[in-house]
């Protein structure tokens, strides 16, 4: 099965390019935005993603500001032979420059969310560590994923009205990632488990004056690292400054810590900090203060019927809209958010961010202890 990719020098494996190496159902294949304004009042996101072996192509959209409700798009169909069409209905990603420029397009549809959004990058492309779940002896998670901060511009429409996006107040992160993990609908696969599945996943992306710190956190139940990342790495001007996309100018840290607050009752952070410990063992402590919560379910993170990587026929299109204040937090499908936080840290500076959770099952530093249950 051919595409035009196939016409470039990129092949991995004999294969084309459409044929993943690897023939589990849960191969994706992933871009993901998200977008917040200076003040923290404002916030969208943006995913789509192909999953190869399950032969779907879908997209999500989800804007919320303070004190108002909070408005998802979600789209599916069937997955195009062709790699580089990336398209669901009226929901389009354009890659004008790869690595520097990319545009959002949610044409008028019948659920009143439509948009023009054009994401211009401001560092380089910072590869993560590999990230590597088991679930007994299988592989659950084997993913590439990288991360570029840039700003934004552009309009955004939705049920309860529209705002303006600038590139002066409006600041983001792009997202790729491939591999494998859980999508779609679940595979029941041998026995059952004898204990509770635990998954603890915290992120934060932060721009600064003159860079970003970035960190990633993956834990056992007992609070165990499996993941430990955190980095530095420059922010330019613009994107004319970035050097060559091969240039790897980020710093890495020795290791990071995390220390979380939880909103009583809840998983979601009410405060958290981070510690970057470079080689030579200087620490820099960051404090977050989150401003506005946005549920990940509005991208299809854990949706009860538009998680990611559903079957839901040639082509399907429905929007939705909940207040973020009157949702139960113990609902599986609300456990996952990002917040737009404040950061500060020990030597005065400040920046603005994302700090996003998912917290299932015990985990021992946090005092969690079922499946869902919130913090005491």
């Amino acid at each position: 099965m051919l595409n035009r990719l196939d016409d470039y020098p990129i092949h991995q494996t004999p294969e084309p390019v459409a044929h993943p190496a690897s023939s589990d159902p849960n191969v994706y294949d992933r871009t993901w935005f998200n977008a917040y304004n200076d003040d923290g009042t404002r916030y969208f996101g943006f995913g789509i993603a192909v999953y190869p072996h399950r032969q779907i192509l879908d997209a999500h959209f989800s804007c919320v500001e303070a004190g108002g409700k909070q408005h998802c798009l979600y789209a599916s169909r069937r997955a195009p032979q062709e790699r580089t069409d990336q398209s669901v209905g009226p929901i389009r990603l354009e890659i004008v420059e790869p690595l520097r420029t990319a545009r959002i397009i949610i044409d008028d549809n019948e659920t009143g969310i439509s948009a023009d959004l054009t994401f211009s990058a401001r560092t380089s492309a910072i590869q993560e560590a590999r990230q590597v779940l088991w679930s007994r002896q299988r592989r659950s998670m084997d993913a590439t994923r990288f991360a570029q901060f840039g700003r934004w511009s552009g309009t955004v429409r939705h049920p309860d009205g529209e705002f303006a996006v600038d590139e002066e107040t409006w600041r983001g992160t792009k997202d790729r990632s491939w591999g494998v993990r859980g999508v779609g609908e679940r595979i029941p696969i041998g026995a059952p488990a004898q204990t509770l599945p635990s998954f603890f996943f915290l992120w934060a992306p932060l721009q600064w004056d003159d860079h970003v710190t970035h960190a990633v956190f993956f834990d056992g139940p007992n609070g165990e690292a499996i993941v430990r990342e955190g980095l530095t790495s420059p922010l330019y001007a613009s994107g004319t400054e970035i050097p060559e996309e091969l240039d790897d100018v980020a710093t890495h840290m020795a290791t990071a810590l995390h220390r979380v607050e939880y909103v009583p009752g809840t998983r979601w952070a009410k405060r958290a900090e981070l510690d970057l410990i470079d080689v030579y063992g200087k620490t820099r402590s960051i404090t977050l203060e989150p401003q506005l919560r946005f549920q990940f379910k509005g991208l299809g993170y854990s949706h009860p019927s538009w998680n990611q990587g559903m079957w839901k026929g040639e082509l399907a299109l429905e929007g939705e809209s909940f207040d973020p204040l009157e949702l139960d937090p113990e609902a599986p499908e609300n456990i996952h958010v990002q917040q737009v936080v404040v950061a500060t840290d020990d030597q005065g500076c400040t920046g603005i961010g994302a700090l996003e959770q998912i917290v299932i099952g015990p985990h021992g530093p946090s005092g969690l202890t079922g499946l869902f249950d919130g913090a005491s």
